[in-house]
């Protein structure tokens, strides 16, 4: 492949932050309107396509852990329940992706055709069994009532792990390459005889597949030379069965194992890239694991709420670190990165109630703005799992049993559905942003987007907006700002409701504490 030299492009994600400058940062302080000494500055000339894919979700069958598909689906009505359609239909995502270490052990047979002659299968990681009544043509279906595009993670010879071969009753749980083909082609070719005895007549169509999960990740798995060779074996054998489809194969970090930790995506890129169409990293990540003082562990955020949010501010540097790692990877071919796995892990595992609130979502809404300035080659990327009843990670929580009211966003989804909704199809820089002020831009057509985050907790910034070279018609402004203590527990109620507000041509803003806005500004 063609090695493109480019100048590397740095983030700015942290300029002008000034947390630890703050002046009133401790719990009760009073409101001081901050007013910055500089503007908002955007050149509004496109520099390079941001994808739709930044705003993708994740739906793993996570057994005893979490009730996540399976709570999904309205088992009475062989139907999702509608509230979580509903629900997904607010958050808008452009992508699902359908599988994570639950694909090293599923074998897809299992859950196509009758519902009634569907096997259940052990949950090997997860715990418990699941029952196999959504499968493909149900994820499919979901994706499609939805609007977003499905992609599939493919059983990855169980990704060379002993323990995910063979399960209790003693069945092989290996997915080979060429099982893998067969499931494209059961999917995508419109005359496979399989799909339609099944009585679905036209091509169930998923466009993307993720070859394996976490391959590097453990040292009784595949080693680099073995993984190079078996994406090679699936790749070859997948574009068989369909030469349109989109492959992923994986690039991550070696965690453990012999030698230097490092990542497989220049290897892969060099060996099988010919044959990938994009490389894939994971990043489940708490910042201060070592750090003893730090409040974003048990319940130890409700004591002090002021130092919970200066943690929170902080914590996508040590995420920027990941992603620019991985960029130095692939930067020199060019090849695009896919995040599909991201969310924090602070202690108490993916239970912590932290992230259920308010301060969360302001810090989530800068890792969104990270994604986006490294946006030229990261293509597809999350920020959350997708739906359960008890993980704080998810986007979606589901409350069970239904009498106990309706599918709601958690903070996190309420960032991604703002940004979702307002932003632009090619990234513009930034040239000038205030301090307390994290700034990103956009734009599409004649409309440029700019997405703000306000870093103080307790002070609004009043600051002015500007273009370069082009003069503004009018100013919408979509905003979303609560008490960062606030935690959303249920759909009602919703101090979180997108509020838009018609600002002045001259750009003169006022962007409240702790928020998170989506700026519009159509141009003459």
């Amino acid at each position: 492949m063609s090695i493109n030299r480019r100048t590397f492009i740095k983030s700015a994600a942290f300029a002008g932050a000034g947390l630890a400058a703050s002046p009133d940062l401790s719990a009760g302080a009073r409101s001081v309107v901050v007013k910055a000494k500089e503007g908002i500055e955007i050149d509004p000339e496109p520099t390079f396509a941001l994808s739709p894919y930044l705003y993708m979700q994740f739906m793993e069958p996570l057994g005893r852990t979490d009730g996540s598909v399976e709570a999904a689906w309205d088992f009475s009505k062989h139907a999702w329940r509608e509230d979580v359609l509903e629900a997904t239909r607010e958050l808008a995502p452009s992508m699902v992706r359908f599988g994570g270490i639950f694909s090293s052990y599923y074998r897809w047979r299992e859950g196509i055709g009758k519902r009634s002659s569907r096997v259940p299968m052990q949950n090997l990681l997860w715990g418990g069994y699941e029952s196999n009544q959504v499968g493909t043509a149900e994820f499919v279906d979901f994706c499609r009532q939805v609007g977003a595009d499905p992609l599939m993670c493919v059983n990855f010879e169980s990704e060379g792990s002993p323990g995910w071969s063979i399960d209790g009753m003693g069945s092989d749980r290996r997915g080979t390459a060429q099982e893998a083909a067969e499931w494209v082609d059961y999917c995508n070719n419109p005359d496979n005889s399989l799909r339609k005895g099944h009585g679905i007549d036209g091509p169930l169509q998923i466009p993307f597949w993720q070859i394996g999960n976490e391959t590097s990740y453990a040292n009784d798995r595949f080693h680099l030379d073995t993984a190079v060779q078996k994406t090679l074996a699936f790749s070859k054998e997948m574009l068989r069965a369909d030469p349109s489809i989109k492959l992923i194969g994986w690039g991550g970090l070696q965690r453990w194992g012999e030698g230097k930790e490092t990542f497989w995506a220049r290897e892969m890129i060099e060996r099988a890239g010919e044959h990938l169409d994009y490389v894939a990293f994971h990043h489940m990540f708490n910042p201060y694991g070592r750090d003893p003082g730090n409040p974003l562990k048990g319940v130890d955020y409700r004591k002090d709420p002021a130092r919970t949010w200066e943690y929170l501010m902080n914590a996508c540097a040590y995420h920027e670190k990941k992603v620019v790692a991985m960029r130095e990877q692939v930067e020199p071919y060019q090849m695009p990165m896919a995040l599909t796995e991201c969310h924090y892990s602070f202690p108490g595992r993916n239970r912590n109630e932290v992230m259920s609130t308010w301060a969360t979502g302001v810090s989530y809404a800068r890792m969104a703005n990270l994604h986006e300035r490294h946006g030229d080659l990261l293509k597809i990327a999350t920020m959350a799992d997708f739906c359960g009843t008890r993980w704080q990670v998810n986007a979606l929580m589901i409350p069970i049993p239904r009498s106990y009211g309706e599918t709601f966003l958690m903070p996190v989804a309420k960032v991604m559905k703002l940004y979702r909704k307002y932003s632009g199809t090619n990234y513009c820089a930034t040239t000038q942003t205030p301090a307390y002020l994290d700034v990103t831009a956009s734009k599409k057509g004649n409309t440029l987007f700019a997405h703000v985050v306000n870093t103080h907790r307790s002070s609004p910034v009043k600051t002015t907006l500007s273009l370069k070279g082009e003069t503004i018609a009018s100013i919408k402004v979509h905003e979303m700002a609560a008490d960062p203590e606030f935690e959303v527990i249920s759909r009602e109620p919703d101090p979180l409701q997108i509020q838009t507000k018609e600002a002045p041509v001259d750009g003169k803003w006022t962007f409240p504490a702790a928020s998170v806005s989506a700026v519009e500004i159509q141009l003459v």
